[in-house]
Parts: C-alpha cells; sequence; structure tokens
C-alpha cells in the first residue's frame, strides 16, 4: 500500500518545540519533493514547508520562516519538520504530501493522510 504516514505531534506549551515525521510505506520518497500543510479548525489547509527531492532547495510559508526546519533523510524514506518556538496559532492537524503548496495549489491532491494534531496551549 502506498502512502504516507504522519507523526510525533502532540500538546506543547507556547515556545516549546516539536518534530514531526512522514514516512513514506510502499514506494520511494527519493524522486519526490515533500511538502508540509497543516489545517486549523474552521479553516482551509494551508502549505507551511517544502523541501526538493534532492533536499538541496526548501521553501516557508511566511508564518513559520526561522521556527520551522524542513529535511529528509532519503536512506530512512522519511522527512521532517522540525517546529520551534511554536505559537497556538500553530494548533493544526499536520499533513505530508509528496508535492510542494504550489503544485497542490495549481493540481490538488487526493492521497492526503491521517496526518497528525499539534496543539499548542498552556
Amino acid at each position: 500500500q502506498v502512502q504516507l504516514v504522519e507523526s510525533g505531534g502532540g500538546l506543547v506549551q507556547p515556545g516549546g518545540s516539536l518534530t514531526l515525521s512522514c514516512a513514506a510505506s510502499g514506494f520511494s520518497l527519493d524522486y519526490y519533493a515533500i511538502g508540509w500543510f497543516r489545517q486549523a479548525p474552521g479553516k482551509e489547509r494551508e502549505g507551511v514547508s517544502c523541501i526538493s527531492s534532492t533536499g538541496s532547495s526548501t521553501w516557508y510559508a511566511d508564518s513559520v520562516k526561522g521556527r520551522f526546519t524542513i529535511s529528509r533523510n532519503n536512506a530512512k524514506n522519511t522527512a521532517y519538520l522540525q517546529m520551534n518556538s511554536l505559537r497556538p496559532v500553530d494548533t493544526a492537524v499536520y499533513y505530508c504530501a509528496t508535492d510542494c503548496p504550489s503544485e497542490v495549489a495549481v493540481f490538488g491532491y487526493d492521497n492526503w493522510g491521517q496526518g497528525t494534531q499539534v496543539t499548542v496551549s498552556s
């Protein structure tokens, strides 16, 4: 079964950190860009970050720039999102995809996983 599985979410206090993982199952991530997205309650899904297939190029939404770091380990078939200085507004379900937000915005994406819940609260 070809799928991406997100993990690593949880409850964290403002200012805290979490690292999310995006593990591929049934296929190799080697030739895919990986995008991270999030959806807060009552809001549309938004793009957060993206990393090219080789890891040489990254993109961040302005709202997370300087706080989040995307990375990947193709040998482990996994991508990551390191989130620091978390704020309550970062509370959302986080998803990964084999496309960057710019491509998803144009072409759509229909293979969303379950996501992982991140809650930032004191």
